[in-house]
């Protein structure tokens, strides 16, 4: 196992840091975050610094690698009182950067766990599932929150959303590789345009995860073709239009669809991006609820104030959301969520 540990490690090493991202990064987040920039783009720009999170199938649950972990030195994520923590979601870390081999897809055998940056996590409990809710992801690949939802709660329903079909494809092999068949049963996995979700299903959703498109930090800064770079940079701007969509679909007069829409009144809908983009964040949020009356925020200081032994947190100035930030021996996220919850009245 140390042999190929040493090989990822290896590989990390030799990805070629993007000049055109990491120019246009320096530009923008040195005027957003000042100084604690230098840490975040000093911990993005080494992946041999990345650390990565150990999540436990419960379907499939690994007690002789639970032993090998603890004796390694690793412990268990979220060990102070979270607001919504279940028992039955157990994740495991380390304070360095180690990682475990990726398990491969074996059709009929179920994975014993998921790698993951560990602040993924956080939007997914934000949701606090509940047993027998009817619950949406609206972009749901490559799969790992709704591998994560279902280690939380045994979902009423839960819809896997993923327009893209080569990603739809990526989504449906993770959940063959972690979820039993039984509970298979109660899962749909679709390829709708998630800005008319809510045309398609109003109001039937209980919880409604928002895991929108973004420009992906620590993916982008390792883009191997310039002119792709290129391309993605220039593209940026319009994510928070496709994000705004997502949220509160097409506008044509007063007619507003998608995510807020498919949410029931009482629902409670969680938006979430792995960038550390204000406009693709804060700037979004901010219009949204200033578009919606029957939409209000809710508070997540206590969820951060309760991860701040594994993650460093940005200040928004904001009490509804939080904002991973990279940090040395913490190398966690981007990671933006924001939790709303839809009242029964509308404007």
């Amino acid at each position: 196992m140390l042999t190929r540990l040493k090989a990822k490690s290896e590989g990390k090493l030799a990805k070629q840091i993007c000049k055109v991202v990491l120019d246009h990064f320096e530009k923008q987040y040195s005027k957003e975050f000042g100084d604690a920039w230098d840490t975040i783009r000093d911990i993005l720009t080494s992946p041999s610094c990345w650390q990565y999170a150990v999540l436990f199938n419960r379907f499939n649950y690994p007690f002789e690698l639970e032993k090998d972990l603890h004796l390694k030195g690793y412990h268990r994520l979220f060990q102070g009182s979270l607001p919504y923590y279940p028992e039955s979601m157990n994740c495991y870390l380390s304070t360095t950067p180690n990682q475990l081999p990726s398990e491969r897809h074996q059709i009929g055998n179920l994975k014993k766990y998921y790698l993951l940056n560990a602040a993924s996590l956080l939007p997914v409990l934000a949701l606090e599932l509940q047993d027998g809710e009817k619950v949406l992801d609206l972009c749901a690949a490559p799969g790992g929150k709704s591998v994560a939802l279902l280690q939380c709660a045994y979902p009423g329903y839960l819809q896997c959303n993923e327009y893209d079909s080569l990603r739809s494809r990526w989504l449906r092999q993770t959940l063959e590789s972690f979820i039993p068949q039984p509970l298979v049963n109660v899962i749909k996995v679709s390829e709708l345009d998630g800005r008319e979700m809510g045309d398609a299903q109003p109001e039937t959703f209980d919880k409604v995860l928002v895991d929108a498109p973004c420009s992906n930090d620590r993916s982008w800064l390792f883009s191997s073709d310039s002119q792709k770079a290129a391309s993605r940079i220039s593209q940026r701007r319009k994510l928070p239009v496709l994000q705004k969509e997502l949220l509160r679909g097409t506008i044509t007069g007063k007619e507003r669809r998608s995510a807020i829409k498919a949410l029931r009144p009482g629902g409670l809908l969680v938006y979430s991006t792995c960038t550390l983009s204000k406009a693709e964040n804060q700037n979004v949020i901010s219009e949204i609820l200033n578009s919606y009356s029957n939409l209000v925020p809710v508070d997540l200081k206590e969820m951060a104030r309760t991860c701040t032994q594994d993650f460093t947190f940005a200040s928004t100035g904001q009490e509804w959301e939080l904002l991973v930030i990279p940090d040395k021996g913490k190398a966690w996220g981007p990671m933006y969520v924001a939790k709303l919850k839809k009242q029964s009245w509308a404007t």
